[in-house]
């Protein structure tokens, strides 16, 4: 007697890239609000009174939960015992909830309130503002790292043994588009209503992505259905253990991209939120025309992530293009730091840019698809929150770093800005060479990480599309 063969959901082309484009939706406007104050760091120090040390603590608060009180780590734990769908959900309302709080704090209405004058009471420096501020953006932290390890283990779920790294790319394509966006969009509308509200546009975008994800968990209810995957049917071998996370972070090849991981990002994400002032400053352009020249960053990385993630489905070398990823975000980072003004005019600004977006294709692109081929698919999940949690230290710490680097580095200048004094700007070469000095660490752990594949033979130089 014949079997039935039972075609799956994530069988369908159509199917597998209707479910990759409803998660990358979401991902677009929650890394829109990521950086919805990022280029309008001036306007806050002169409207709200945020010191660039108050600006990086904000970047900072993102991660605060994420690290302080291990919700990473827990959110890795809750995808692999509660699933896709309830996870992705959590994180939407964590989202829209964190972003509502954020943007209260930044209203008039705010400062005349009780809760208003209790903040101030207390380590002054800080406004009231920042501090809610700080606590809103910390649970929308919670939110948008969930659902970035939830969308990760997603397209694996959809595209394991297919087209797995171009969808990775195509989802950090249309994430990174959100960052060219904010950069062109934020600008304008604060031209009317102020940072507050940019920050408003940006919450109303996380609702549309709510639904989005919740459009999504229909499609994957009933892929679960047709997979028979539920609490009562899995192999109790096959389910996840808390005892697992000591086998993720003893597993060589874990930490080795952990570490390229961490170091990575915090040469990237915290880099973004300065970003503006700098070209600014450097350029001595107004912040709505440096924000633009900005705006071409994640161009790059949308062109050629996809194409680096079909290129490493094909023909693989992961590792090696981690190695190249590092050369480039090392040499951009120079030339910030190092190129005098009266030498950096706007095509070298935009090429450096260019250089900084083609880095910034690289190591992801290649980063994501290589972790599911050296941890166990039951406790993907975890492998992921833990990596996540890992590079939250850093995304917590480096903006921290930055803005006291930056205000040590030029005595005088916030108080000046403050006052409303014209013609003061920020030099930014001594943050730019710790930038470039992560860049440098990062060049030699992907070595590292070349070395542990080729000893353990987890595959990384290996494609990731199988031959039929």
């Amino acid at each position: 007697m014949r079997e039935k063969t039972v075609t799956l959901l994530n069988d369908s082309k159509t199917a597998r890239w209707v479910a990759l484009a409803l998660i990358s939706l979401t991902m677009f406007f929650a890394y829109f609000f990521v950086d919805v104050v990022a280029p309008l760091q001036t306007m806050l120090e002169t409207d709200y009174k945020w010191t660039p040390k108050v600006f990086g603590m904000l970047g900072g608060s993102e991660f605060f939960l994420n690290v302080f009180a291990f919700f990473l780590i827990f959110s890795g734990v809750i995808l692999d015992k509660m699933g896709i769908r309830f996870t992705l959900i959590t994180a939407g309302l964590a989202m829209v909830l964190g972003a509502a709080i954020k943007f209260y704090a930044l209203t008039a209405g705010f400062e005349a309130t009780a809760l208003a004058t209790w903040l101030g009471s207390f380590i002054v420096w800080i406004p009231a503002s920042a501090k809610l501020a700080f606590f809103g953006f910390a649970i929308f932290g919670v939110g948008v790292e969930m659902a970035g390890i939830t969308v990760s283990k997603t397209i694996v779920k959809w595209f394991k043994g297919r087209e797995m790294a171009l969808a990775m790319g195509l989802e950090m394509a249309v994430a990174r588009l959100g960052v060219f966006a904010v950069f062109r969009l934020t600008p304008i509308f604060a031209e009317n209503g102020g940072p507050a509200n940019s920050v408003f546009w940006g919450l109303a975008f996380l609702c549309i992505g709510f639904i989005t994800f919740f459009a999504y968990t229909f499609m994957d209810r009933k892929l679960d259905k047709q997979m028979g995957v539920s609490k009562l049917t899995a192999d109790p071998e096959e389910e996840f253990k808390l005892s697992d996370l000591k086998k993720i972070f003893t597993n060589p090849g874990f930490l080795a991209i952990a570490g390229l991981c961490v170091l990575f990002y915090s040469a990237i994400f915290p880099f973004q939120k300065f970003a503006t002032d700098m070209l600014a400053s450097k350029l001595s352009v107004d912040v709505k025309t440096a924000a633009a020249y900005f705006s071409y960053f994640p161009i790059g990385a949308m062109i050629l992530t996809p194409f680096i993630g079909y290129f490493l489905d094909i023909r693989g070398k992961g590792a090696t293009m981690m190695i190249f990823g590092a050369v480039l975000l090392t040499a951009s980072h120079l030339i910030f730091a190092l190129v005098p003004a009266e030498s950096f005019g706007v095509a070298t600004a935009i090429g450096t840019i260019v250089i900084l977006g083609t880095a910034f294709s690289l190591v992801p692109a290649s980063m994501w698809p290589s972790l599911p081929k050296i941890v166990e698919d039951r406790y993907l999940g975890s492998a992921f929150g833990a990596i996540f949690w890992i590079q939250n230290i850093g995304l917590l710490a480096v903006p921290i770093l930055i803005g006291w680097a930056l205000t040590a580095s030029n005595p005088g200048v916030s108080e000046q800005i403050a006052a409303g004094v014209e013609g003061v700007k920020y030099n930014y070469m001594v943050p730019e060479l710790i930038f470039a000095g992560f860049g440098v660490l990062a060049f030699g752990l992907a070595f590292v990480l070349k070395a542990v594949d080729k000893k353990h033979g987890y595959g990384l130089e290996l494609p990731n599309k199988k031959k039929k």
